[in-house]
């Protein structure tokens, strides 16, 4: 039996046009002339800044808190609809606060809107706070004490996102991730997407992540890319969004067999799937139409997935429980 499990998914990448729709005139925001749908979808690759302007579409929808828990509670619903047994939702409160009570009132919400839809639904979920490279360490380190306050309650881990184009150094960020480990919390980290291969190594050595979200670059060096599957370092795959990004040029010069031939471990998110139009259950199917994975491969994916998720003991045997 298969097993759908998101672990690379952003919650401003998972907002209904519907609901933005209905949630703009009362905060205030003007419907785009061609329509939420329009305004935040992508219509071509493009490079990661650009992808990243049209995910801050939404923004203006995490500030308030009651709409970051219906977006957070609609997110975990839809992927249940659509076959998900567990979702992994990260987002990046600073974006959407000016200060600590401000940033814990937003990551709360979204705890909130997650714990609802999961007694609804019967799927496990948790939340991923993202550090931004584009904000101060003390920004950081703010996101990464809410983090540790609402560990147990509905957070699981701790990620750098953001335009590695533009803002590469990680060294400004090793004392919020610091906090973070403190907590118990799981370390991903955005790397090697934009940039050099070098940057998913100094993620793991500097921050202690044990994922690396996206990691396209990692194959072009390879000394990293022994080192990664030497050092069990995960990379979470999400090969349209990779397109969409100018990660790769097309689906058909992604790593992934790369990646699998030389032994480092894949899991498998959808990203922004509003943005791209491509959930996590088209992602499975790009892995076997385009990649050619067979069945057995699909299975080694969930093997790993259920084993490199951030998630209690209990939720993880569940999962086991429904690996074929």
């Amino acid at each position: 039996m298969s097993v759908l499990i998101n672990l690379h998914s952003h919650l401003e990448g998972r907002v209904r046009p519907s609901t933005a729709t209905e949630l703009a005139p009362a905060l205030g925001l003007d419907d785009p002339p061609e329509g939420w749908a329009t305004a935040i979808a992508l219509d071509a690759p493009g490079t990661l800044t650009q992808y990243l302007v049209r995910v801050a579409a939404t923004y203006p929808f995490f500030r308030s808190a009651e709409a970051v828990r219906r977006i957070a509670r609609e997110a975990v619903i839809d992927a249940a609809a659509s076959g998900q047994s567990h979702l992994e939702l990260r987002f990046g409160p600073a974006t959407h606060a000016d200060d600590a009570s401000g940033i814990d009132e937003i990551v709360r919400a979204a705890c909130e809107g997650l714990r609802d839809a999961t007694a609804i639904t019967g799927i496990s979920a948790g939340i991923v706070l993202a550090a931004l490279r584009h904000h101060d360490p003390e920004t950081n380190e703010l996101v990464a004490d809410a983090a540790a306050r609402a560990a147990g309650s509905g957070v699981v881990g701790f990620d750098l996102a953001g335009d590695e184009l533009l803002y590469p150094a990680l060294e400004p960020h090793t004392g919020a991730f610091a906090i973070a480990r403190a907590a118990g919390l799981g370390i991903t980290c955005h790397a090697a997407e934009a940039g050099p291969a070098s940057a998913a190594r100094q993620a793991v050595e500097l921050l202690g992540a044990s994922r690396i979200g996206h990691g396209a670059h990692i194959v072009e060096d390879p000394e990293v890319l022994a080192w990664c599957a030497d050092n069990d370092v995960v990379v979470e795959i999400c090969p349209t969004s990779n397109v969409f990004t100018g990660a790769i040029a097309r689906l058909d010069q992604h790593p992934e067999a790369t990646f699998r031939a030389a032994g480092v471990p894949l899991v498998l998110g959808d990203d922004n799937p509003m943005q791209t139009g491509s959930d996590l259950a088209t992602e499975r199917t790009v892995l076997q139409r385009a990649f050619g994975w067979q069945d057995d491969d699909l299975a080694a994916l969930d093997r790993v997935s259920v084993a490199a998720a951030f998630l209690e003991p209990a939720d993880r045997e569940r999962l086991r429980s429904m690996l074929s």
